[in-house]
């Protein structure tokens, strides 16, 4: 993908090296907005290894208007063995609370859509809050189907230790 401009003189493109503090602050941003604010141990030089080291597997898509990002879309490749291909799956979305109804969330996800389309994968997909109706109603709009037989487990912290032996 190259760099896009948008309508309100922001630019669409993928992360670079540089962008590191401006993700992280949108990242704290929005475990603000997820009532989740001291959760986030990501760290700057982190990001840096996850989406520039040597092997990438994370990678990211940021709005930038008046040198800040204001937007993210972090996300990595999948794989479905139904379908034999890979697809993208969406980590986080976040526009700025101030820069939000001026296209940007949907420019990001156009953006992501277009990935999938030009490599050939097969689905697109990421988790909602249930509670969050304001993003649950945008996802509605663009297209998007709940996966209502399917939820999301997790193993972290002692458990997963648990289960790994140690």
């Amino acid at each position: 993908m190259t760099a896009r401009s948008l309508a309100d003189g922001a630019v669409l493109r993928p992360a670079r090296p540089g962008d590191e503090p401006g993700i992280l602050a949108m990242i704290e941003a929005l475990a603000r907005y997820e009532r989740e604010p001291d959760a986030v141990e990501n760290t700057a030089p982190m990001l840096t290894a996850a989406l520039f080291g040597d092997e990438p597997r994370v990678f990211a898509h940021v709005v930038e208007h008046d040198g800040a990002i204001v937007g993210i879309a972090i996300w990595f490749v999948t794989y479905s063995t139904w379908t034999g291909t890979h697809g993208i799956w969406l980590e986080d979305l976040y526009v700025d609370e101030r820069m939000r109804g001026r296209g940007h969330g949907r420019a990001l996800m156009s953006a992501l859509a277009a990935e999938c389309v030009e490599r050939g994968y097969r689905r697109f997909e990421w988790t909602v809050l249930d509670w969050n109706a304001p993003s649950i109603a945008f996802y509605r709009s663009i297209g998007a189907e709940p996966m209502s037989e399917w939820t999301t487990q997790r193993l972290s912290g002692e458990r997963l230790a648990e289960l790994a032996g140690r």
